[in-house]
């Protein structure tokens, strides 16, 4: 297995991301979903240059190989991509507000190889660096595995058809511990 490393994205990394997205939706994200899910979550997901341009957007890679991403955000912005409607860059207020987990991906080559968990692990430190005491996020069926495993837990179900298709998905949480300085290898 590779040595995973990792990095704050930029906006050179983009098509880069763009293109990993593609292929986590169409590949692991496939086995829970069907055909018109898929496209309409293609429609829901993607990029979020916003993260990036805040430098709170990671990517993991395995001998220089994309291997995932993801980030953190400070921004009432629960999920979705640059063209989701309804995002707001409105900021959030650590100690009140949760941060949100977003734009989490995994390229089909390297699932359950430590990825999804390595990321987590980034944008949690980094949520709490930055004064918040909880993260929430919205996951795909696909993802919810992860996330249980991690101590989220579900706050909600839900059907966010505006892809389109009615693409299920459920909002989780988790409390941040108190304490963790150190950055994960």
């Amino acid at each position: 297995m590779a040595e995973l490393t990792h990095r704050i994205a930029t906006e050179a990394d983009i098509p880069a991301l763009v293109a990993l997205m593609d292929r986590s939706i169409a590949g692991p994200l496939a086995a829970f979903l069907t055909p018109d899910q898929i496209n309409a979550s293609r429609r829901l997901m993607g990029i979020d240059s916003q993260l990036i341009a805040d430098r709170t957007f990671f990517i993991v890679e395995a001998d220089g190989v994309p291997a995932g991403c993801g980030g953190w955000s400070g921004r009432i912005t629960e999920y979705g991509g640059d063209h989701t409607p309804g995002r707001s860059p409105a900021p959030l207020t650590p100690g009140v507000d949760a941060a949100r987990i977003r734009a989490m991906y995994t390229a089909p080559e390297f699932v359950r190889q430590g990825v999804g968990s390595q990321i987590l692990s980034l944008c949690e430190l980094a949520a709490r660096a930055a004064g918040y005491d909880r993260v929430e996020l919205v996951a795909t069926l696909g993802g919810e595995p992860l996330y249980l495993a991690h101590g989220y837990v579900e706050i909600e179900r839900f059907e966010d058809d505006r892809g389109g298709a009615r693409v299920p998905l459920v909002r989780m949480g988790k409390r941040l511990a108190v304490g963790h300085s150190r950055e994960p290898g």
